[in-house]
Formats: structure tokens, sequence, C-alpha cells
């Protein structure tokens, strides 16, 4: 965790390690994670083919991206939930079940941009 009293490049260089730490444990401990890393590491070099201009590939690699972020932010909520209590609650449930859907949102968003431009680069 950054401390408080760490300020400029001291701060910047232990939030970096934080945040490898985070994807570290992401890619340890939760299996759509590295499904997604996986598909990531398929779609990011195929955007630069895929995409016609900047601003394709641009919102091509951004929805990439959004699904690792809403991934992780998913794993965030399931951790706290069960932190909290494993005591089987409805509420809990609920939870966790609106942080999936924010995946499975993400992931549409993924494959209607990649539809769109896919369709208009190899078809229209």
């Amino acid at each position: 965790m950054v401390n408080a009293h760490h300020k400029g490049l001291r701060r910047l260089f232990y939030a970096c390690c934080n945040s490898a730490d985070g994807l570290l444990a992401a890619w340890k401990n939760e299996e759509a994670f590295r499904q997604e890393v996986a598909l990531a590491i398929v779609l990011v070099p195929a955007a630069f083919w895929v995409g016609e201009n900047s601003v394709q590939i641009s919102l091509l690699l951004l929805s990439v991206f959004l699904v690792l972020i809403v991934e992780l932010l998913n794993t965030c909520v399931e951790m706290v939930v069960d932190r909290i209590s494993i005591e089987q609650h409805e509420l809990s449930r609920q939870t966790k079940d609106i942080a999936s859907a924010a995946v499975g949102v993400s992931l549409i968003a993924l494959a209607v941009v990649w539809g769109v431009i896919s369709y208009a680069r190899f078809f229209a």
C-alpha cells in the first residue's frame, strides 16, 4: 500500500508496485481474468490491423481494456463480499451478480465495437 509519507516519484514508484501486485493477485486467483488477458493478447495487435484510423484503433483498444478493468473491479467486489462474511445472504449474492453483470455488459460493448468496426472494414 502506498504510504502517506511517500511523495513525488517515490509515491509513484510504490503506487506502480501496488498495481503490479494487484495484477499478479488477479492473475493467480481469477480464471476469468486470465481468460480475458488471453483475449487481450490476441485483440490488442488485431486492433492495429482491423482499425483504419486512430479513432477506430483507440475504440478497439479501449473496449479490450474496459473488459479487463471491469473484471478487476468485479474481482474486488467478490473478494470484499467474501471477506465481510462467508454467510449466504441475498444481498451478497445480488452484489456479486451485479458486478458480474458489469463484466457481461463490458463484453457486449467489446463485441459491438469490434463488430461495427470489422463490418465497416471488411464488408461495407
